[in-house]
C-alpha cells in the first residue's frame, strides 16, 4: 500500500511531504492476513497547515476524541485462518493482546464474551475495497457488504464477519464523536 501525504514549505506552497508506506501497520501474529494499517491520525481538531512530524507513529489512542479522526485500512482475513491459525498452535488470546497493544484504547472496546463485538464513541466512514465481509449489529441483524459499498456507523455495538474464502479489505475514517 502507498501514502503520499501533502503539506506546505516554509514559504506556503504546496509539497509532497512524504510518499511510501504507511509507517504503522500490524498483522495479528499466527493470522497475517489480520491487519491494521493506520494511514493518518489527527489527536485534536486538526489544523492546517498541519504540525510537523508523523502522527501515526507517535503513541495515540486508536478511537480519537472527539474532533480528531483517523484514517485506517482494515484487512479481515477469512474466519478460517483464524481456526486453522489455533488449530496449529497460535495462541489467540495471546496474539490479539499483541496486536490490541499497538493499537491503544481498540482491546477495552471489544467483548469478552462476544467475540470481535465493539462499539466506540465514534461516527465511523467505511467503504468495501476488496472481497465481501458482514456487519452484524447488537440485535443479530446482518448485512452483506461488497465493493464499493459504503457504511456509516454511528457509534453502533457491531462486529464484522468475513464468512468468505477470501480476505476482505475496508478502509475507514474515524471520527471522535460527543456523546449526548
Amino acid at each position: 500500500m502507498r501514502r503520499v501525504v501533502t503539506g506546505h514549505d516554509a514559504s506556503g506552497k504546496s509539497v509532497f511531504v512524504s510518499d511510501g508506506e504507511p509507517p504503522h501497520g500490524v498483522a495479528l501474529r499466527g493470522v497475517p492476513r489480520f491487519r491494521i494499517d493506520e494511514i493518518w491520525s489527527v489527536v485534536g481538531v486538526p489544523t492546517l497547515p498541519p504540525a510537523s512530524g508523523e502522527p501515526t507513529t507517535q503513541r495515540h489512542p486508536f478511537f480519537p476524541a472527539p474532533g480528531g479522526t483517523g484514517f485506517v485500512v482494515v484487512t479481515f482475513p477469512p474466519e478460517s485462518d483464524v481456526t486453522r491459525a489455533a488449530e496449529s498452535g497460535t495462541d489467540i488470546p495471546a496474539a490479539q493482546q499483541e496486536f490490541y497493544d499497538a493499537f491503544p484504547g481498540l482491546a477495552g472496546t471489544m467483548e469478552p464474551d462476544a467475540p470481535g463485538m465493539h462499539a466506540s464513541q465514534t461516527v465511523d466512514y467505511g467503504v468495501v475495497i476488496r472481497g465481501e465481509v458482514t456487519l452484524e449489529l447488537d440485535d443479530g441483524a446482518k448485512r452483506v457488504l461488497k465493493p464499493g459499498d459504503c457504511v456509516i456507523q454511528n457509534g453502533t455495538r457491531h462486529a464484522w464477519h468475513n464468512t468468505s474464502d477470501r480476505e476482505s479489505v475496508m478502509a475507514f475514517v474515524v471520527v471522535g464523536a460527543n456523546k449526548r
